[in-house]
Formats: C-alpha cells, sequence, structure tokens
C-alpha cells in the first residue's frame, strides 16, 4: 500500500495508519519531508517515506533517473512487494489523487500501463483508490449513446477494470486559498464537476483471456480512438476505411447491426470486434504501426 502525493494534511494517511494499515507514502516535495520523516520514525515500520513522484514513475529517459522520478522495480524492491500473476490476488493498493491540470492525461498514461502490463502493472493487478474530478468520473463510467461522456476512455476502461465510487466529496473540502496551493476547480460546461470522487479501480481478471494480450493491446486502444474519433458515424463506415471487404459479415457474425453508430456499442463488443478481426487475419495493425508508437510517447 503506498499513497501519492501529498494530501493536503495528511488526513487520509492518518487515517489509514489509525486503521492500522502498513503504508509506504511517496513525497515528491522536500519540504514536507522532515515531518513525514519525524512521523515515520515514531511508528515502529508501519510508515514507511520514500522520496518520490509517483506520477513520474519510469519516465521514457535514457540514462540515470534522478529523484522524484523512479523506476517501479526500485520502488517496489524498496516496498518488499513481488510480483504475482495476473490472476492472482492484488498484491498493492495505492490511495492518492491526480494532480487536475494533468488528470486525463494520467488516466492515459495509466491506461496503457495497464494493457500493456508494464510500470506498475508488471507486479499484477494493482488496485488504483484515487480522487478524481466528478467530470472524469462520469467519462469513466459513461453509458453508450452519451453523446459527452461516452468517450474512448471510457471503453478502455471499463473493458479493463472494474470501477467502483468509494465517495464523492464537495470541492469545498479540497479548495483553500488558492496562492497557498490550493485545488481550482476545473470548469466543466457539459458534465457535472462539483465533487472529487474517489474511485476504486482494480484491473480485470480475465482481461487478457481470449486474443487480447499485452503484446497487442496498444493496437486495441488505438482501434478503439480511431472509432470513437467519429462516434455519430457507422461502424461499417469505420471499417470501410479499413479496406475490410467482409466487415458486413463480420457484424453479422458478431450480431451487431450494420448500421450501428460507433458510439451505440458496448465496451465489450469492442473487445469482441478486435477479438474477432485477430482471429480473422483481416486487421492490418501494421497499416497504423506507427499512429500507435506516437500516441504512445504523446501519452508519455
Amino acid at each position: 500500500l503506498f499513497i501519492f502525493p501529498p494530501l493536503g494534511p495528511g488526513i487520509l494517511t492518518r487515517t489509514l495508519l489509525n486503521a492500522g494499515v502498513k503504508v509506504v507514502a511517496l513525497e515528491s516535495n522536500t519540504a514536507f519531508l522532515p515531518n513525514l520523516q519525524s512521523l515515520e520514525n515514531s511508528l515502529d515500520g508501519q510508515l514507511k517515506v520514500v522520496y518520490a513522484d509517483f506520477f513520474r514513475l519510469d519516465p521514457l529517459v535514457t540514462g540515470a533517473v534522478k529523484p522524484p522520478a523512479m523506476c517501479s522495480d526500485e520502488l517496489f524492491e524498496t516496498m518488499g512487494v513481488a510480483a504475482v500473476p495476473w490472476k492472482a490476488g492484488v498484491p498493492l493498493k495505492v490511495f492518492g489523487i491526480l494532480p487536475q491540470k494533468k488528470e486525463r492525461n494520467l488516466l492515459w498514461r495509466l491506461l496503457f500501463s495497464l494493457y500493456e502490463c508494464s510500470s506498475i502493472y508488471r507486479y499484477g493487478r494493482v488496485e488504483l483508490n484515487i480522487f478524481i474530478s466528478e467530470k472524469a468520473y462520469k467519462v469513466l463510467t459513461g453509458k453508450p449513446g452519451d453523446a459527452r461522456a461516452y468517450q474512448a476512455l471510457t471503453v478502455l476502461w471499463q473493458v479493463g477494470c472494474e470501477i467502483q465510487l468509494l465517495h464523492m466529496e464537495p470541492w469545498s473540502s479540497f479548495v483553500t486559498n488558492l496562492k497557498n496551493g490550493g485545488l481550482a476547480i476545473p470548469r466543466s460546461v457539459w458534465l457535472p464537476n462539483d465533487h472529487l470522487c474517489l474511485v476504486r479501480l482494480t484491473p480485470q481478471k480475465n482481461l487478457f483471456t481470449g486474443g487480447l494480450k499485452p503484446t497487442n493491446s496498444s493496437a486495441f486502444i488505438f482501434m478503439v480512438k480511431q472509432c470513437l474519433a467519429k462516434p455519430k458515424s457507422r461502424l461499417t463506415d469505420r471499417l470501410n476505411s479499413w479496406s475490410l471487404n467482409n466487415g458486413g459479415k463480420l457484424l453479422r457474425a458478431l450480431e451487431i447491426p450494420k448500421d450501428a453508430q460507433i458510439r451505440s456499442l458496448y465496451p465489450e463488443d469492442y473487445r469482441r470486434l478486435f477479438e474477432a478481426l485477430q482471429n480473422s487475419n483481416m486487421f492490418p495493425e501494421t497499416w497504423f504501426h506507427d499512429e500507435v508508437m506516437e500516441s504512445i510517447r504523446n501519452v508519455n
């Protein structure tokens, strides 16, 4: 279990410690380290403080990694946590809050790590318990047909994880004087954003059964992004754009109406479509290999 980043006055950290939980706290601000280290020394091993930034784990750089950036294998060795098989239990629980300015980009980066079994997910089905904006929560739990909330992020997180809302807290509990480092409330026109939402993201045990594997997951991610780039279009039009002459036959086999709009498909429909394309050898992954790699670079 570890905490990231500094959570205000440390209420969550102290709550977990009072519950008897063993905590590894990642702190990227050197100004807060002395107090945390003093607390660490008084708790007889229940708290371990590490100078690191969770959001800068495994940076795409050459050469030595400079703190507070850190490699996940070094962090997990420090914590004494070993990798477990994907279908085993949850090896680690993470609690924290996503920085609002980077929220969407970080959700994408975590998503790539999840599907590729890289970074923290090399150690198994790591459970995230994170505060995100209500707007982001509405996107992650969007329903087919929702013009605003149903996005590529929706499909990919719902395929990849069980999503559970644990708590909703008004922004007023977090917002302080902005000059003193308080959180600014991100404005949202189309989706409600009156709360921060504590959400549990638990990777699906059966994520990599069937044709979806870590080795081809980037192609699956890009397929979903390509489809939902034009959510009002028909799925048959998208298949035709990939020069798939047997697209209609494929949809009939999947029992998907030939005139189905892209945003009307359920997340599991996208997975079934991808696996069917894999099995039929119709999916020309090499056509957009460069686009996949560019997408990964942009996210990182």
